[in-house]
Parts: structure tokens; sequence; C-alpha cells
């Protein structure tokens, strides 16, 4: 199966650059990368040690209901391109672990489809997750339940 895997929409993300709220109202806060585990949510990019990330609460859905989870994210604070792409980018195999939940046209949870796995397995798992046609999409979690990035069928 195709996939087709999708950073943040970039309207999105130039709203929070601008100033715009997050998920709790807030603006984005600015901050200044540390290490190497700081990935931006829209290019999928890891933001590089001493550059300057936006972190903020996001909540990948279009309205509040009870499977709309809420979690913090980075950004990079200057513009980059969003990720759009049949494949996860390899710094993905070291999510470890990683979560998988697929959700309905509804934005509700499939039950059956949470898995929680190696980050090499992603690719695999997603595939077949979006495999029964009554999964609209997945979401990739961090251990930590960050959002990563949604999945969809190619």
């Amino acid at each position: 199966m195709n996939l087709l895997v999708r950073g943040i929409p970039s309207d999105e993300v130039e709203r929070i650059r601008c100033g715009g709220a997050d998920a709790h109202g807030q603006p984005a806060l600015v901050r200044i990368a540390e290490g190497l585990a700081n990935p931006c949510r829209h290019c999928l990019g890891l933001i590089g040690e001493d550059q300057e990330k936006l972190v903020l609460a996001y909540r990948p859905f279009n309205h509040p209901q009870p499977y709309a989870e809420t979690g913090p994210i980075f950004l990079h604070k200057s513009p980059c391109e969003r990720y759009e792409s049949n494949a996860l980018p390899p710094w993905f195999d070291y999510l470890d672990p990683a979560m998988v939940r697929g959700y309905d046209r509804e934005d509700w949870i499939r039950y059956g489809t949470g898995s929680v796995v190696r980050g090499a397995e992603l690719t695999e798992v997603c595939a077949r997750i979006l495999g029964d046609e009554s999964v609209a999409y997945a979401h990739i979690r961090s251990k930590f339940g960050c959002f990563q990035c949604r999945v969809e069928r190619g």
C-alpha cells in the first residue's frame, strides 16, 4: 500500500508563527533548541541545536471532541517547507517506542488499531491499519504522546 505522510498544514503553521493562539488559546513560546530531539511537525525535520523553535499545544483535529488529544509540539520559528511524501523521514526509525492510532472519517479512534511499536516498524504498522477501510487516517505519536504526523492512503 502507498502511504501519504504529511506534516501540519502550512496555513496553520503560518497562523501560529504570526502570533495566533495554540490549542490552549495562548501564543507559542520561543525557545532555543537543545540536543537533537526537537522535531518540527511541519517539515518533519529536526530543529538544529541552538536554533529558535516554537513550543505550543497542538490538537490535530478541527473540533474538540472526546478523542481529540492535545499535546506539546515544536515548530521551526523560521519558515520551512511542509513535509509531504510517500515515506516517513528516516529519523522516525529512532522513535522507540512510538504509538500509532487509526481514526475514522469523524475523527474517532478506531478500536483495535492502536499499537505501540518500534520506530522501524511504523511503515508496516501504518499500512496494516490503513488496510482497514473504516480507517480514514492514522496518527503517529512519540512515547510521550506528542503528535508527530498524519499518515493517509497514498
